[in-house]
């Protein structure tokens, strides 16, 4: 059976090493990105084109994938005078690996069914590194016989790839996931702030906290920046924090509130205003330390 023609755009770190695993897989790809250099490495891999708009590619492929930062770009790409809207094919699949508000989700999915092309919303888990090698955790939704459809494209993307149903529950579970692991982060990163102020050793804390059930990869990122200098969890605080903001608004459109996460989203926001935003999540003990100094 005859590959796909995949068609790519947003060439940052996640996507650019997603593209070239599928180039190592034998698909050919069509890409955009406003960073020429990251185009010119896709290209050099050969079996590969640039598009000059998002429309182009959309009729140049088969499944259109963007890794893009925000749900407005996401929108802007879609419905653009150019967009992948404009020039989606009968048949042809988008699929949104960026995290965005689950309520464009189906709306983007909504207006491309009524032009025969369907949608899937697969947001990630993992890192780069993961994408180059194909081994993503894919958290993908949609109607079943889309999924079903590029299901084995996204078994070369993922080592993990979920199915959760109707479009847009795969970004609600990203955005459930990245407020639960960015609040342990705000509040570890905290608690050793607070351990600092009172005199208690910051390694001491974490060697007795980390024996119970408040263990987690999560707690051992913090205690590497706070105890060791080490910042070795690849998220920054500007990413958090729009996801963050992101979780409320969905909350929102649901009739309700989550008062823990307006916590987290204070604290993020915060330290995003004091100019720490490109840092690391775990870095936010640095913004605890000056609140408490």
């Amino acid at each position: 059976m005859t590959k796909p023609t995949i068609g790519f755009i947003g060439l940052g770190l996640m996507g650019g090493n997603m593209v070239e695993n599928l180039q190592t897989r034998g698909f050919e790809v069509v890409v955009m990105d406003l960073n020429k250099d990251a185009v010119k490495a896709v290209l050099d891999r050969g079996n590969a084109s640039e598009a000059s708009t998002p429309k182009e590619l959309a009729e140049a492929s088969d499944i259109v994938m963007l890794a893009l930062t925000t749900s407005d770009v996401v929108e802007k790409i879609v419905y653009g005078d150019d967009g992948i809207l404009a020039g989606i094919k009968k048949g042809s699949v988008l699929i949104d690996f960026g995290t965005s508000i689950p309520a464009s989700t189906r709306k983007i999915g909504a207006d491309l069914a009524a032009k025969g092309a369907g949608m899937v919303d697969a947001p990630l888990g993992r890192t780069p590194a993961h994408a180059k090698d194909g081994l993503l955790n894919i958290m993908a939704a949609g109607d079943k016989a889309t999924f079903d459809k590029v299901k084995p494209v996204l078994d070369e993307q993922g080592e993990n790839v979920f199915y959760l149903g109707a479009l847009g529950a795969g970004h609600v579970t990203k955005l459930i996931n990245n407020f639960m692991g960015m609040t342990t982060v705000a509040t570890m990163s905290q608690a050793f702030a607070v351990a600092d102020r009172a005199g208690v050793d910051r390694q001491q804390l974490f060697d007795i906290m980390s024996t119970g059930p408040s263990n987690s990869p999560f707690m051992g990122f913090c205690k590497n920046y706070a105890v060791d200098g080490v910042s070795d969890l690849g998220f920054s605080l500007n990413n958090a924090n729009k996801d963050l903001g992101y979780f409320l608004k969905m909350v929102e459109d649901m009739g309700t509130r989550a008062e823990i996460a307006e916590g987290t989203s204070h604290n993020l926001q915060a330290a995003v205003d004091a100019g720490m935003g490109d840092g690391n999540v775990p870095e936010i003990f640095d913004y605890f330390m000056k609140l408490q100094g």
